[in-house]
This record gives structure tokens, sequence and C-alpha cells, in this order.
């Protein structure tokens, strides 16, 4: 039985085939499972996981207003994955473009920083994807004192 987590984001896609070739064959994930009657799918990568739903007019969806491209304003996905070079040679390899090139960034977490090789894309409706891979911690340097 598969281990679903206790927080799933379910995005909701123009076209249930376009997204599956973005999530599934470009990024890495599989479909855990799907009911392509109800234009559902469920996808995993190694523990990351998300739901997709295509938008039906006539099915009683969980729509709050109009959807408008890009779908997801405001929000980005972060994801970790193994490495990011496997997947940005995938999307380079469709000619699928990125929204931010990968770079190394250190984040400050309390007493460390924690560093992750990172790069941004949009899904077909505009979601916008973090892929990440983990360069671990470190001490996070002593911010010198401004005098009184």
């Amino acid at each position: 039985m598969m281990h679903r987590n206790k927080l799933v984001p379910e995005l909701m896609v123009s076209n249930l085939s376009d997204s599956l070739e973005f999530w599934v064959a470009l990024v890495g994930f599989k479909v855990a499972y799907q009911r392509l009657e109800d234009g559902f799918a469920y996808l995993d990568l190694d523990g990351a996981q998300v739901m997709l739903e295509q938008v039906d007019p006539l099915a009683n969806q969980w729509l709050t207003a109009a959807l408008e491209r890009p779908f997801g304003r405001g929000m980005n996905l972060q994801i970790d994955v193994a490495a990011v070079l496997p997947v940005i040679q995938r999307l380079d390899a469709a000619a699928y473009p990125l929204f931010k090139p990968s770079k190394d960034v250190w984040y400050r977490a309390g007493e460390v920083e924690v560093g992750q090789r990172e790069f941004l894309v949009q899904d077909p409706d505009g979601y916008l994807v973090r892929l990440v891979e983990r360069l671990g911690e470190r001490a996070r340097p002593v911010e010198a004192e401004v005098p009184e």
C-alpha cells in the first residue's frame, strides 16, 4: 500500500495528457494511480506527491474562481530531487524553457545555512515548480557587529 503524505497539492490542469507529459516524462514523477474517466492522476517522486485534475465545466469541482493562466499565481512548489542535472537535460532535449536557470543558493535556517542547487520551470498551465538538489548545511557566517 502506498504511503500518502499529509499534504498533497491538487492542481487543476487544462489538459491531463499534456500535464502528465511534463510531470512524468520530463520531471520524473511516476503515476501512482489514475482515474482517466475523471481526468485525475496521483503522482509520486520519491515521496514528493501531487495530484492533477483536468478542469471539467460539467463536473462538481472545487473551483473558487475562474482559472486564468498562469495557474497557481503567487505559489511555487519546491520538490526535492536526487540531482537537478538529469531533469534539466530532459527539459533541454524537449526544448522546454526554464523559468530560472540552475544555481547554487544558501538560505539561513536558524544557526546554519542550508544549500541547494535549484532551478525553476513552469508546467503547461503555468504552475511554478522549483526543483532542488540538496547540498547540505554549513555554519552560518558570523555577521560583523555594528558599533553603537
